[in-house]
């Protein structure tokens, strides 16, 4: 077995994922992501320094890719004078169902989020907003831009509610499963397909609190 540095990290980093999916994250100890990962204790306190750390490195190994491509596809439509409403919404939506669709822990990872979303950890929750908050600002500044009727407080609503829906497509908790003939990638175009149109209507719809005139 490598007994590299990086291979041990990356091995306590799965073991740690699977596990929170499966118990969540009181549910799950350290000498139990220690006894999946093969390694003792110590080598735990040397890479991470505490569970609280642990955890918020399962999220970062993660989101850091997810909000890197998130943010590029969103330069890139910047850039465009047409840019629509759609386009801006695959770009928020598209490298999320990849993220669940992908191998390597994908949904595993999902699990744990939605774990995030379930347990009111607010140590997590202040990692989350903190390093990742920015990335919906940007985004939401895009939506207000194309949107300039919905009041600041409708849209942020308003995506939370698509996030929800997200959520719940990645984890693939719905009644529409994949067919056997349907391809893996197919079925998550398909997916997002219809996740862009629904989120499209909803942001569109008229708002009871329209946004104050300048």
């Amino acid at each position: 077995m490598n007994s590299s540095p990086f291979s041990t990290k990356e091995r306590i980093l799965g073991a740690a994922e699977s596990l929170f999916a499966t118990h969540g994250f009181a549910g799950a100890s350290l000498r139990q992501v220690t006894a999946a990962a093969n390694v003792n204790l110590a080598a735990v306190n040397y890479h991470f320094g505490s569970k609280d750390k642990l955890i918020e490195e399962v999220f970062r190994r993660r989101l850091d890719e997810l909000n890197t491509r998130r943010l590029g596809a969103l330069g890139t439509l910047a850039q465009k004078p047409d840019t629509t409403l759609e386009a801006v919404l695959e770009a928020y939506i598209g490298p999320a169902l990849d993220l669940s669709r992908t191998g390597g822990g994908g949904a595993a990872f999902v699990r744990v989020l939605a774990r995030a979303y379930a347990e009111h950890n607010e140590t997590l929750r202040r990692f989350l907003s903190e390093n990742y908050g920015h990335v919906l600002r940007q985004f939401a500044a895009e939506f207000q831009r194309l949107l300039p009727a919905l009041s600041k407080e409708e849209l942020y609503w308003r995506l939370d509610i698509v996030t929800g829906a997200l959520t719940y497509a990645m984890a693939d908790f719905g009644i529409i499963q994949r067919k056997n003939e349907v391809a893996e990638q197919a079925h998550r175009e398909q997916a997002a397909e219809h996740l862009v149109r629904f989120a499209a209507a909803g942001l569109r719809a008229p708002s009871p609190h329209p946004a104050p005139r300048a």
